[in-house]
């Protein structure tokens, strides 16, 4: 039996994600583009090396693409040397578009009893291959430029407060970065959330 599935341009063989060809040189020249156009956000950095990286990592590649069709424009925003990696980060100036009017997890969704929202950031963020950043990540990301000045986005939320129900959110706002708590169940058409990829 045939178990390759094609929805648009994106393959799905016994759950690798693989972009086509011509789909993938479109991200790679999008990326390209954006990282040439925002060198204060990789300085020392060079498109070669990770353009390299890229072709060799096609489940990456596949996440970067979800990131871009969801609004995030990811960018490299550091390299770590001890573990030899790129750290791709949602970069759009509010949060992103597509993945907005989500409640925390999916034990959030399914406690809600009505007015369920179309699903949950954390689930949203496992299916696309990425991770929501924390709350050091996110500070370090509003040091490099100014996000969501008009919108906010949940951040990885610590157990001990999940446990009892909250979970955390981040926006700028009188030029400071700031965090808050809501109930995890909650959800807003502005608040989404930024992911994080290491490749």
């Amino acid at each position: 039996m045939e178990t390759t599935k094609i929805i648009g341009d994106v393959k799905d063989l016994d759950r690798i994600k693989e972009l086509s060809n011509t789909l993938a040189e479109e991200l790679l020249r999008t990326l390209e583009n954006r990282f040439k156009e925002n060198m204060n956000r990789h300085k020392k950095l060079e498109w070669e090396a990770i353009y390299d990286r890229l072709k060799l990592n096609k489940e990456k590649l596949w996440s970067l693409n979800e990131m871009e069709r969801t609004g995030g424009e990811p960018d490299v925003v550091d390299y770590i040397i001890a573990s030899d990696e790129y750290i791709f980060c949602d970069c759009s100036k509010e949060s992103p578009i597509g993945r907005r009017s989500l409640c925390y997890d999916e034990k959030a969704l399914s406690s809600r009893k009505s007015m369920k929202p179309d699903g949950s950031a954390l689930s949203m963020s496992i299916d696309m291959g990425i991770e929501l950043l924390n709350e050091d990540e996110y500070r370090k990301l509003q040091e490099i430029e100014k996000f969501d000045t008009k919108t906010s986005c949940w951040i990885k939320t610590p157990d001990r407060i999940r446990e009892l129900g909250g979970a955390l959110f981040c926006d700028r706002r009188y030029d400071t970065v700031f965090v808050y708590h809501n109930g995890a169940d909650s959800y807003y058409s502005s608040r989404g959330f930024r992911g994080v990829l290491k490749v």
